[in-house]
């Protein structure tokens, strides 16, 4: 549903827009602080300061509003492909974007976690992550791709795995370091190893 719209489609006021505003950024707070199964309609109501029935003006239930609190955090999450031409050398490049997305999942670390939850049981949620997930990977193989072409790259890689395994191994670890705990010997030590690892896996020149 468009962020514009109410659940029948028609387009909200100013005033109506704002509300869903502050109900999206309530229901975000709440999900982190309650987790996702706790968390009931009139928390959110509740943390927003409005009228319970309100929510129903804007969502239809709390998947609905869940769903639309995770599409907004993978647009963040995913923004850090490597798309820009222009900039510094290919190594230098995917450094950056993995700095990137460590960030971004260091500022949403709370609703990383509750997303690895939901992502157990709900349908519409795995589908909605797996969108997100291959425009980030298609966009990250398209510039593997030219770095092919541009003899970067050996070219009996195949683009679109690469890309999609380094995202794999760059965010599974995250996970495990900043949900779970799992490295205590620091961030830079980490994000140092992913970098190397890329780099060689791609064969680009350091």
């Amino acid at each position: 549903m468009p962020s514009g719209d109410d659940p029948g489609g028609r387009p909200l006021t100013e005033r109506g827009a704002r509300t869903r505003e502050r109900l999206l950024a309530a229901a975000r707070e709440v999900f982190e602080e309650r987790g996702f199964l706790e968390t009931r309609v009139t928390h959110i109501t509740r943390h927003a300061g409005v009228a319970y029935g309100s929510f129903y003006t804007y969502f239809p239930t709390k998947e609905a509003v869940f769903l639309e609190v995770a599409d907004r955090l993978f647009e963040e999450m995913t923004d850090h492909a490597l798309v820009p031409s222009a900039g510094p050398g290919p190594a230098d490049r995917v450094r950056r974007a993995n700095r990137a997305y460590y960030e971004a999942y260091l500022r949403n670390a709370r609703m990383m976690a509750i997303i690895e939850q939901v992502a157990t049981f709900n349908e519409e949620f795995q589908e909605l992550r797996r969108k997100h997930r291959a425009s980030s990977v298609g966009r990250s193989a398209r510039v593997i791709a030219r770095w092919q072409r541009e003899g970067l790259v050996p070219s009996d890689i195949d683009a679109e795995t690469a890309a999609g395994a380094l995202a794999t191994m760059v965010d599974h670890s995250l996970y495990l370091w900043i949900v779970q705990g799992s490295d205590p010997r620091g961030a830079e030590r980490l994000l140092e190893t992913l970098d190397t690892l890329s780099v060689r896996a791609l064969g680009l020149p350091d």
